[in-house]
């Protein structure tokens, strides 16, 4: 087997079902964590990718399990639990009951008409605080309760409201003001609607409806002071093709780069719209940030040329070690709604998804570093294998790398009375190949360099998004 084979294969358990749950399991640590980091880190992704005999397509489309490192005085413990929703039952009797983002049910064609109608709860991309409590998400509307100790699901949130919609996104972001969370649903139709609205409690309130034609498909989006930012890229859907049984959700959207990408501003107080438009195709998962420079707006995300990072995070591209994954660059549009102009540029040549900023500060407002997952080679052919920090200002990077190791989302955590926007620690999971473990990596943000880590007793799945709740 040749070197680069070797490499690749390393990481395929990060794509291998993950049964075994263990709680509260004593970690081996190295290093020396900071006295003051106490809480515990809440990952959340796919975690078993098989129904008895039938698996998955997608990567997405595996069952949510949440991972718990809880860290004080030093030491490191480690909880994970599969979400038990009505999806993952059904998977424990050997079925796929529900339409996934890429997988079809294994039914008959009259069930599996009636089963697009059904929004899976499998929610395995994002956890987030909501009405006193953690739920976990994805991109239907459905918020699963669970215990942020024990992690035992706890059962369907309920919205005390009358929005509806299939489709949403597993990025809320908190209002930099009030501190509501704000948030989209899209209702197909005719004439189908983004419904923009801010969230206190349970109860969703309606900002604006801003209709299109064709709908395109947005993970995230981006947040202001001022505005939520919509940026429509042309992977879009007439959604008569969602009322056609056959074609997984995602294989009904289509790749129009005669469209450009739309940016839609609206208004968080008064509901105002306004579109301003590109003719440059992109395609994006991630937001980094977005704030406002005098009247302009400044956005920045991760870019990919177009969508074809979809098409390659099916399971059985993933597993091929010959087979690429795109990769997507730090991008930053300037908008000029007075001069009616988008301007971009690329913030650095160097690989960046899953990015995370200093949150707590920096949410919607001007700052400088960005941190993320990116590729060695800049090729993609031996996945995601570096943490990177960017200098958004200066476009300098840093990069953590250690041969045969695959981190994910790296979470930052503020130092208690920071002096500087980087002063703190990042925390990811990070897949070692070569021991066919996970363990959890303390970084010091601003140095970029390791303080310690802490193995688990297996290799956990990679997956998507987390938070770091202070205790």
């Amino acid at each position: 087997m040749s070197e680069h084979a070797t490499a690749t294969a390393a990481y395929l358990a990060g794509f291998t079902t993950l049964d075994n749950e263990v709680r509260d399991a004593a970690l081996p640590v190295e290093g020396e964590i900071p006295g003051w980091l106490q809480g515990s880190l809440t990952r959340n992704g796919p975690a078993r990718f098989e129904a008895g005999e039938r698996g998955f397509r997608h990567w997405f489309d595996g069952q949510a399990m949440l991972h718990r490192f809880a860290v004080a005085g030093g030491a490191v413990t480690y909880t994970n639990r599969f979400l038990r929703t009505d999806s993952f039952r059904q998977t424990e009797q050997g079925r796929i009951g529900f339409g996934e983002f890429a997988t079809d049910p294994c039914q008959s064609l009259f069930a599996r008409m009636f089963t697009r109608f059904k929004l899976t709860p499998n929610s395995s991309v994002n956890v987030v605080p909501m009405d006193d409590g953690f739920v976990a998400i994805g991109e239907t509307p459905i918020a699963v309760r669970f215990d942020p100790d024990t992690l035992e699901t706890a059962g369907v949130a309920g919205y005390t409201d009358h929005l509806d919609g299939p489709i949403t996104t597993a990025h809320p972001h908190q209002h930099p003001g009030s501190g509501d969370l704000v948030n989209y649903v899209l209702r197909f139709g005719r004439r189908s609607r983004y419904q923009i609205y801010r969230q206190r409690d349970m109860e969703r309130r309606l900002v604006a409806s801003v209709p299109t034609a064709r709908p395109g498909y947005l993970h995230s989006f981006a947040i202001t002071g001022r505005y939520a930012v919509l940026v429509v890229f042309p992977l879009v859907v007439n959604p008569l093709a969602l009322l056609l049984p056959g074609r997984p959700f995602i294989e009904n959207y289509r790749w129009r780069p005669e469209l450009g990408t739309r940016f839609v501003l609206v208004d968080l107080d008064s509901g105002a719209t306004d579109t301003l438009t590109t003719d440059e195709p992109m395609f994006a998962f991630h937001h980094i940030n977005a704030f406002h420079d005098g009247e302009k707006i400044v956005v920045d995300l991760c870019a990919y040329p177009d969508s074809s990072v979809i098409d390659a995070t099916y399971l059985d591209r993933l597993r091929d070690p010959r087979d690429p994954v795109p990769v997507a660059r730090p991008t930053r549009y300037v908008l000029d709604p007075a001069g009616r102009t988008v301007t971009g540029r690329r913030l650095t040549d160097e690989t960046m998804e899953l990015p995370r900023i200093n949150y707590g500060t920096r949410n919607g407002a001007d700052y400088r570093y960005a941190y993320g997952v990116g590729n060695r080679d800049q090729r993609g052919d031996d996945f995601l294998n570096q943490l990177v920090k960017l200098d958004v200002h200066t476009g300098v990077t840093s990069v953590w790398r250690q041969p045969g190791c695959y981190p994910g989302e790296p979470v930052f955590v503020p130092a208690p009375d920071p002096s500087a926007e980087d002063d703190g620690v990042l925390l990811s999971v990070v897949l070692d190949g070569a021991r066919q473990r996970s363990f959890l990596l303390v970084l010091d943000a601003g140095s970029f360099t390791e303080l310690a880590r802490a193995e688990a007793p297996h290799a956990i799945p990679f997956g998507f998004h987390g938070m770091f709740r202070h205790d």
